[in-house]
């Protein structure tokens, strides 16, 4: 549940909001125990995945608070200027988006891909107000949040690893999650053979150290 927790810190006050591929609908819960919105859509592509949501919220359901909807992504949601995304891949969230629309505020937490997000985003003149990385003690996840609008600037180094983690806004879980894929990676490093190969995790290690040293910089 630290993860939901996570996620719940990160919410704000919406007239319309929507949570696609909402899981149990825990979010979309929170929103309007709290009274964050006035109207809240559901979804997701599966009816059987969705039901889990519907009896968690039935009784908003009744009262006509919350609207499930069994489809895919933001295809027949109504205009919500509040978006929330969590728990799919980055690439999915993208295809989502540029099927849809990108949300005048959103809340994205992507599984995997968070890269290719963060570039969509940018390109789609997104401004990203937060960028960073968190554990739950068992994973580690990314999330990002941002608006529509303000034509942000990232650097390379910021598109792969997520620019709060490096300017010291939360660099802690960061560091912890870079310092194991840097000993993982120099552990393939030592058993590759193929020039290739270790052309590209030699790469990756530099990268990694680079993202190391600027997190730690600013602590």
């Amino acid at each position: 549940m630290e993860r939901i927790v996570q996620l719940t810190s990160l919410l704000e006050k919406c007239t319309v909001f929507a949570d696609i591929g909402c899981d149990h609908g825990y979010l979309t819960e929170f929103m309007l125990k709290h009274g964050l919105c006035e109207r809240a859509y559901v979804t997701d592509i599966s009816a059987k995945s969705l039901h889990k949501a519907e009896i968690l919220l039935k009784e908003d359901i009744g009262a006509g608070r919350c609207i499930p909807i069994v489809t895919d992504g933001l295809q027949n949601v109504p205009r919500a200027d509040f978006v929330v995304i969590a728990g799919l891949g980055g690439e999915e969230i993208v295809k989502i988006l540029d099927n849809g629309y990108l949300p005048q505020r959103f809340l994205f937490q992507p599984m995997k891909n968070a890269e290719k997000l963060r570039r969509f985003l940018i390109s789609r003149g997104a401004r990203i107000a937060r960028d960073f990385t968190f554990s739950d003690g068992k994973k580690y996840y990314d999330v990002i949040k941002g608006e529509a609008g303000g034509r942000d600037i990232y650097s390379e180094l910021e598109f792969r690893f997520g620019r709060d983690n490096l300017n010291g806004s939360s660099p802690y879980p960061f560091l912890i999650q870079a310092q194991e894929e840097l000993e993982k990676t120099e552990q393939r490093l030592r058993l590759a053979r193929e020039d290739n190969a270790r052309a590209a995790l030699y790469t990756h290690k530099e990268e990694l150290e680079h993202a190391i040293h600027e997190a730690q910089r600013h602590l």
